[in-house]
């Protein structure tokens, strides 16, 4: 039963060649960025020296990382963290100075610009630690998709369990994609939103998959398309509400929540737009294209003996 009081009837799967042809080009340019530009990593993957700063005025951003580029340090990457007056300054690792040396020369040549400001954090992260977590985050993500597709094999059956594999891996690839597209940076926070996105997405597959299953076992004479369209359409109204209702929350501190998690929050928008559409076009249309049936969800009929008197 919908919102409205009556089951929709959408034609999912008659447009599934089309998502599939729309999947696949946003999986070729997420590839291709990847191979191209790559990721902007974080200080947590690259390691370096992380500062926070704070003016009197309104941060003048352009000017911070002119003003420390001129200063000889590298590239940096300059960013407003929680108001206008603060900013969140991340150099790449410098060599041949200590951690005092960095904190006074980059806070002398601030202060050359703007006597006002003031030093509030400085961070020290080795490029051993970025390289340590850059394994432990993918280790994570691959022991997470072996033991999803255990779980969906021994629940339902292969084919299902391909299409979620499938499901998860296409977010992920999309997710990743999105960041090296627009060159967002990409910390530990956005691994974790990412592995929250597999299982939003895991939990939102598991649902259609079990009205598929029942469906599969009411509606014997139906063919595949159909029963899997009828399902998806009675899932709808509670997707569409788990959806809505978290990417309510999720821009809300998108835009409040400040620099310390908007990252966190954005990935995590881009992520359930993908998982609640990978649900539908790709973990269902990929067990569709494996000619799933009936027969496959039908429990194993014992055969009894009759006792002897």
């Amino acid at each position: 039963m919908s919102l409205f009081g009556k089951t929709p009837s959408f034609d999912f799967m008659g447009k599934r060649r089309l998502a599939e042809v729309l999947s696949v080009i946003l999986i070729v340019v997420s590839f291709g960025s990847l191979f191209i530009r790559g990721l902007n990593f974080g200080i947590d993957f690259t390691g370096g020296v992380l500062l926070e700063v704070a003016y009197e005025g309104t941060a003048d951003l352009a000017e911070i990382r002119e003003v420390l580029t001129e200063a000889g340090f590298g590239t940096p990457l300059v960013q407003n963290f929680g108001t206008a007056d603060e900013a969140l300054i991340r150099l790449p690792p410098q060599e041949n100075q200590d951690g005092g040396e960095i904190r006074d020369n980059v806070l002398g040549a601030l202060q050359a610009s703007d006597p006002t400001v003031e030093l509030r954090r400085i961070e020290f992260v080795e490029s051993q630690v970025g390289e340590d977590l850059t394994e432990q985050g993918s280790l994570a993500m691959l022991i997470a998709l072996i033991l999803i597709f255990i779980y969906v094999m021994l629940r339902f059956r292969w084919k299902f369990a391909a299409g979620a594999i499938a499901a998860l891996v296409h977010d992920v690839v999309l997710l990743v994609g999105y960041f090296s597209v627009f060159g967002i940076g990409f910390d530990l926070t956005i691994v974790a939103a990412i592995l929250a996105t597999i299982g939003y997405s895991l939990n939102d597959t598991i649902v259609v998959f079990d009205r598929i299953r029942e469906n599969f076992r009411i509606m014997r004479r139906g063919s595949a398309v159909d029963i899997i369209n009828t399902s998806i359409n009675q899932m709808l109204a509670r997707t569409l509400i788990t959806a809505v209702t978290t990417l309510l929350v999720l821009i809300s501190l998108f835009v409040l929540g400040g620099e310390a998690v908007s990252g966190f929050a954005l990935a995590l928008i881009v992520g359930i737009v993908v998982g609640t559409y990978s649900s539908i076009y790709i973990a269902s249309a990929l067990a569709l294209a494996l000619d799933v049936s009936p027969a496959d969800l039908m429990p194993v009929k014992r055969e009894e003996v009759d006792e002897l008197p």
